[in-house]
């Protein structure tokens, strides 16, 4: 049997962090957590003239849970080999937003977290996409109040990666995965905008048309209109193009030699004693 053959008909391994009941749990506590304080001022009912503010509350909860998820982690099975991989993995993508972050949209950490979560699964995903963005900010002393934003999406991204279809390999394995890299790179930056959005155009009342600036008390589907166009107008066709063609290119180019060896680790890592 040749190479090709023997690669194409590899049954995909099972996953080396499997997600249990209590894990899920902790994983959809944090992801709506998230999702709360991201989608706040789409919901918030004020007033004209109401002092708006972020619900900072959010910013403190968040970095806990992220905590509990990691806890839940060691006790679901995550053993040392397994850490390593989440280390190594965790510190190449912090050295590489360094290299790329910020110039013209060129992103090199998302086609490791799919990678990462394709071979490793979705709690995995999820850990190694807080994991990445929180030792990145350290590397390039970017600690800020945007840094929890981060930390969520990439852990949505690497979680998703793991959620996808496990029947498929070699070219089509690898042509999904660069699908799903690039819708991701676009629902990342959707959801960064989001996050900055009412405090970037300022916040106003009622009646002044044609503002793409958050509007206080207006109806959600007017206020996600405004966001609509204007992540369109300010990311979408640049630095969410950018980091899509170059996630997608990654992992047409490296996705086949990485994800054998992260295959080979993840075997290492699973056969183990108990």
């Amino acid at each position: 049997m040749s190479t090709a053959e023997h690669t194409r008909h590899e049954p995909v391994p099972r996953v080396a962090l499997p997600i249990g009941p209590r894990t899920a749990a902790v994983l959809t506590l944090a992801s709506i957590a998230g999702l709360m304080m991201l989608c706040w001022p789409l919901v918030l009912d004020a007033q004209p003239g109401q002092r708006v503010e972020p619900p900072f509350v959010f910013l403190a909860l968040l970095p806990l849970v992220m905590v509990v998820v990691l806890a839940e982690m060691g006790e679901g099975g995550m053993d040392s080999r397994v850490l390593a991989v989440l280390g190594v993995l965790s510190a190449i993508n912090a050295v590489m937003r360094g290299l790329g972050a910020g110039t013209g949209g060129v992103e090199l950490v998302f086609f490791l977290l799919v990678l990462g979560g394709r071979v490793f699964g979705a709690g995995f995903g999820f850990v190694l996409g807080c994991t990445s963005l929180f030792a990145s900010a350290l590397l390039t002393a970017g600690v800020g109040p945007w840094l929890p934003f981060q930390m969520i999406c990439a852990a949505w991204v690497g979680m998703g990666a793991g959620f996808l279809p496990r029947r498929l390999g070699g070219r089509a394995e690898i042509a999904m995965l660069a699908a799903y890299a690039v819708v991701a790179s676009y629902l990342y930056g959707l959801l960064m905008n989001l996050s900055y959005w009412p405090f970037a155009l300022g916040i106003v009342v009622p009646g002044h048309e044609g503002s793409l600036a958050y509007v206080a008390g207006a109806p959600v589907l007017e206020n996600a209109h405004r966001f609509g166009v204007y992540t369109l107008l300010t990311s979408t066709g640049g630095w969410d193009t950018g980091r899509a063609i170059t996630t997608a290119i990654a992992i047409v180019v490296l996705g086949p030699a990485i994800l054998t060896t992260l295959r080979r680790a993840a075997r290492r890592a699973v056969v183990r004693a108990g």
